[in-house]
């Protein structure tokens, strides 16, 4: 079955409802495919060298806000890692918390840009 072939976006995503203004092609054409593309680095996170695995746009994401706190990435996790630890005890899937954290991070720079 070949979905989507032969469809519009309206048809696959059940757009059908929404306005035509309102809608927006969640793969856009310019997409860089290179951003989903998974990138291993090296890491210290409170003096213990560890392996992270995240998609390039994580990384891009990480080094914006590294940026802005005038610190490393590698200080960034630092914090995170050891927020985590003393707020809630841990995590068991360090590299999905960074990922959200990514995600709010840039959610919030979203809302700000808007207000």
């Amino acid at each position: 079955m070949n979905r989507g072939i032969g469809q519009g976006i309206n048809d696959v995503a059940g757009f059908q409802g929404v306005k035509q203004e309102a809608r927006r092609d969640p793969f856009v054409r310019e997409f860089d495919m290179g951003l989903a593309q998974p990138l291993s680095r090296s890491v210290r996170l409170n003096g213990f060298a560890t392996c992270l695995r995240l998609e390039q746009v994580y990384w891009d994401i990480l080094t914006r806000m590294a940026k802005i706190n005038c610190c490393s990435v590698s200080a960034l996790l630092s914090y995170v890692d050891r927020e985590v630890h003393l707020r809630h005890g841990g995590v068991k899937n360090f590299s999905g918390l960074v990922r959200v954290v990514c995600v709010v991070h840039s959610l919030n720079e979203d809302a700000c840009s808007v207000e």
